[in-house]
């Protein structure tokens, strides 16, 4: 059997069963769905979250209960899983055993918040997620612009983490509210931005007239500083930062002359000065140009944060003990295959002869978004799509009852 991680449990039939578990059955027509639970099944349970309405963690844990419900017999080993969103500091604190701490910090607008980041002493490991700092979701809608908003907050975090003793820090990228290219977090840890008159610029969108850049005393905070990054695009251009993912934080078609200015001359005078051509690597435009700004100022290595998780889970180990593997997020569509770690998990199962089932609360594209799952079933099936996001644990729970109970072995057996 899969060794027990420290916050994964394992759901099996020799398992003690939590009160969750011990609710009444759900009642099941068996007149025209088929149970099989002859055979025994190693199930692993690794969503993502469902974006709005579920973590990870919540989402892994209605399915592994629908499952059970409906083929209790089989073990199912629940593994949360991140990209480096939302959600990545309860998954990877999960995997390593690390435990919160809080710290006065502010959020994007300057607003003073507790911040919560995870620590594991043991390998002197700080997790910070910068959507609990800086994310847009922490702010009123529609209320700031991200011309007002900056990463200096999470400068206050990783300072602390510092304090703690840290030696290695893992960055979750995604979710952020701004567009600053770093340049908050690195003024937080000392780093002076200054015009051609020597005067410090305090704001990120007076970057456009910015002359040269003053390090502080102290440039290396951790011995290795990796960041998870979501997505794949360059500082700038027309996939940058600003062009692609500034709408969705409030930026509008006029605002990205100055936006793509402003980031451009922090690139120029980082590359000038320090050399490297930072703003081309992929992920340097994740969280606003926050991916360029931790490789220019903190030294941070970029990595796809499915890798990351994938990495420190042993993805590999995990599969090789799997019989069937049910992945699922909010939508799968034709995203879901560009990165993201639903589609991950789904081409390494095809890769490996591993049936894998998707659940999401929708399914959007064409039909090649389904190819590299066995199945895909959505909460729409069951339900109308207000009630899935209004109750979306009960509606995913039944979902993975439903599917486990419609399970035909031969079907989707290992050749």
């Amino acid at each position: 059997m899969l060794p027990r991680k420290r916050g994964v449990p394992i759901l099996g039939k020799s398992k003690a069963r939590s009160s969750a578990e011990m609710r009444p059955p759900l009642t099941i027509n068996a007149g025209s769905w088929k149970v099989n639970t002859s055979m025994p099944l190693n199930v692993l349970v690794i969503p993502d979250k469902f974006k709005g309405t579920l973590t990870a963690r919540a989402a892994a844990t209605a399915i592994a209960h629908g499952w059970r419900r409906a083929r209790p017999a089989d073990t199912a080993f629940v593994l949360p899983m991140t990209d480096g969103g939302d959600g990545f500091g309860e998954v990877m604190s999960g995997l390593l055993g690390a435990k919160p701490v809080k710290t006065l910090a502010i959020d994007a607008a300057h607003r003073p918040i507790v911040a919560r980041w995870w620590w594991a002493p043991k390998t002197k490991t700080a997790i910070v997620e910068t959507a609990g700092v800086v994310g847009l979701a922490k702010l009123p809608s529609k209320k700031f612009h991200p011309f007002q908003l900056d990463t200096l907050g999470l400068g206050a975090v990783l300072q602390a983490a510092a304090e703690r003793g840290a030696r290695h820090c893992l960055l979750g990228l995604g979710g952020s509210a701004t567009n600053d290219g770093g340049f908050g977090f690195a003024r937080a840890c000392g780093w002076q931005f200054l015009d051609d008159k020597d005067k410090k610029i305090l704001q990120w969108t007076d970057l456009g007239r910015l002359a040269r850049i003053r390090a502080p005393r102290r440039r290396h905070w951790f011995k290795s500083v990796s960041a998870a990054v979501d997505v794949q695009n360059p500082l700038l251009g027309p996939r940058g930062a600003a062009r692609i993912y500034g709408p969705q934080k409030g930026l509008r078609s006029n605002d990205f002359a100055l936006a793509e200015r402003c980031l451009r001359r922090l690139a120029r005078v980082v590359q000038d000065q320090y050399g490297g051509k930072l703003a081309r690597v992929p992920g340097a435009g994740a969280a606003g140009g926050l991916g360029f700004g931790l490789q220019a100022f903190l030294g941070a290595q970029l990595e796809p944060g499915f890798d990351l998780f994938a990495r420190e889970a042993g993805i590999e180990r995990r599969l090789r003990w799997a019989d069937l593997v049910i992945t699922g997020e909010g939508w799968i569509d034709e995203s879901t295959l560009m990165g993201k770690g639903a589609g991950q998990i789904a081409r390494r199962c095809r890769h490996s002869n591993i049936p894998c089932i998707g659940l999401a609360g929708g399914t959007a594209g064409s039909a090649s978004v389904r190819i590299p799952f066995s199945k895909v079933c959505v909460l729409t099936e069951l339900t109308t799509r207000a009630q899935a996001e209004a109750r979306s644990s009960f509606w995913l729970e039944r979902l993975a009852a439903k599917v486990a109970a419609e399970w035909v072995e031969e079907r989707f057996s290992k050749s």
